[in-house]
């Protein structure tokens, strides 16, 4: 192969792979300069410095080998004297590079596939970058593509510009894809891989669902409706929560369309999954009052630092069932949609409940501060739930209490201080014959009956705890397809201690144990704040 017979023949060459790879022909050409370089340093030998520079207008290919310029000469196929560089080069220095002029050269077979794999080599290099650039800014976006291929059970997608998979466990239900169906997904990661970009298609992700809409319903993509959250059990039923930013514009109207017209539409492209479109309020009450539709609920209880709310519903009208749902969809779609966990009581178990909780204060305050049943049901039907309350309380708000007075009132509270102080000391003594470390007293947010659970569960000194995990403390819910979640009880299982709370506790230990310092525990914290005051997409 006589590569300096055609001139123009290179540069028809690197424009027809540019055209066919969408890569740029400037890459094309340096992927041939390398490939004619290593073809001709097998001619002249491995170590011989060579470079070949290939006229991007004209086609002309210079070959040069390029000699550093050295006192003493050790390797003479690429280092030259400084007295043999100065009768080319006057003005050379130690250190400098001298390119020699190469003539043209035959390229036999077996030199030219070797410049072929290398050509091949780079072009496909610059394919696989140029496809992870045109698609690492798409993530969220939806695509539509044609079935390439299934294997075991995933799909490979043509793009048109690229390839991309959608994995069993990220397509809908019983659906089934063929050779030639067209597809549409959701792009939820790319990521660059040794075997080139691999770009992620999903049919089950909540923003699919979301997308659909927005380029269904106009309102949304003008921005006056917003889809405020998503939750989706695929191929079955989901919830979305939208609002509007225009009075005068229904967003569930919107959203539902002409008859129907708009959600029907999503419905048929996602194989039937039913949709409840839920209008968004920032008052977290309302708002899952609406994610449970269609039932009806009578009241609701917050509990803000535990991020769960109690609903309580009729005992009419099979209202239970309704609002947990088959298999407890309703409930548990409504609680992703929410962030909040939800309980569900009808308004007997509730009654029951408020009861059982009653006798249960008034028989520790009974038992506790030594007083009869008249006097613990007072304080219990006062809203006091535990003897810590009573000791921290101002003694004139229990004085106040109808039959009390300001003795009877300090006599209660010394009574309370008495108890808790005999109860510290024997949870001092268990936490010692656990064998839990002092030092472990000094974490920040740790209590006396922490201690004690904790060492039960052998965790007894101070990095036990920073190599925890939160799930280790709190427990965690392990939800199955088709069963009913199963939870997990943690270490501290019988002490009301927030995922946040738990967190923070493993963090200070991390920082006692020299793990982290307090500045990274700082700024973690800082980040962990900005990224929760973002608004949700």
């Amino acid at each position: 192969m006589a590569v300096s017979a055609n001139k123009l023949e290179l540069l028809q060459i690197a424009d027809a792979v540019a055209r066919e790879k969408s890569i740029d022909r400037g890459i094309v050409i340096a992927a041939m300069e390398d490939a004619i370089a290593k073809a001709a340093r097998a001619r002249y030998g491995s170590e011989t410095d060579v470079h070949a520079e290939i006229d991007a207008k004209k086609g002309e290919l210079r070959l040069s080998r390029h000699m550093l310029v050295v006192e003493n000469v050790e390797n003479h196929a690429n280092q030259i004297s400084l007295a043999d560089a100065r009768r080319a080069n006057p003005g050379a220095q130690i250190g400098d590079t001298i390119a020699d002029t190469l003539p043209p050269l035959e390229y036999g077979r077996i030199a030219a596939q070797s410049a072929k794999q290398v050509i091949v080599q780079k072009v496909r290099e610059a394919e696989r970058d140029r496809q992870y650039q045109e698609f690492k800014d798409r993530i969220g976006d939806i695509v539509n593509g044609v079935v390439k291929r299934v294997e075991y059970g995933s799909v490979i997608v043509d793009l048109g510009r690229g390839e991309a998979i959608i994995r069993r466990d990220e397509m809908l239900p019983r659906e089934v894809f063929r050779n030639g169906d067209r597809v549409r997904a959701y792009i939820f990661d790319v990521r660059r891989e040794t075997r080139g970009p691999q770009i992620f298609l999903s049919r089950t992700h909540p923003q699919f669902m979301a997308k659909l809409f927005a380029q269904e319903v106009p309102e949304i993509y003008d921005g006056i409706v917003e889809i405020k959250a998503v939750a989706r059990d695929p191929g079955s039923r989901a919830k979305i929560g939208v609002v509007s930013r225009d009075s005068s514009v229904d967003p569930v109207g919107a959203c539902v369309g002409m008859r129907g017209s708009r959600v029907q539409a999503v419905v048929n492209e996602l194989q039937g999954e039913k949709i409840d479109i839920i209008p968004w309020s920032p008052d977290i009450a309302t708002f899952v009052v609406n994610a449970l539709a269609p039932a009806e609920v009578a009241k609701v209880v917050i509990d803000e630092d535990r991020e769960r709310i109690e609903v309580v519903v009729p005992d009419t009208n099979n209202q239970l069932s309704l609002a947990i749902g088959r298999r407890g969809q309703n409930v548990r779609l409504a609680s992703q949609l929410t962030g909040w966990d939800i309980d569900i009581l009808t308004e007997q178990e509730e009654s029951e409940r408020r009861q059982a909780d009653f006798e249960n204060s008034t028989r520790v305050f009974m038992e506790a501060l030594n007083v009869d049943e008249v006097v613990g049901q007072l304080l219990a039907s006062e809203g006091f739930t535990s003897v810590e309350e009573l000791a921290l309380v101002d003694v004139r708000e229990l004085a106040g209490i109808e039959g009390f007075d300001e003795e009877t009132a300090t006599e209660l509270q010394n009574r309370a201080k008495e108890y808790l102080e005999a109860l510290e000391a024997e949870l001092e003594g268990r936490r010692k014959e656990l064998g839990v470390e002092d030092d472990m007293k000094n974490v920040p947010g740790i209590n006396s009956r922490m201690l004690v659970k904790l060492g039960e569960n052998d965790v007894k000194t101070v990095e036990d705890l920073a190599g925890c995990a939160t799930d280790d403390l709190v427990g965690w819910t392990e939800r199955k397809e088709g069963s009913e979640p199963v939870k997990h009880a943690g270490f501290l299982d019988g002490i009301e201690v927030s995922r946040e709370d738990a967190e923070a506790l493993i963090l200070q230990a991390r920082v006692k144990a020299g793990w982290i310092t307090e500045e990274e525990l700082v700024k973690q914290s800082a980040e962990t704040e900005a990224s929760e005051d973002q608004p949700a997409a």
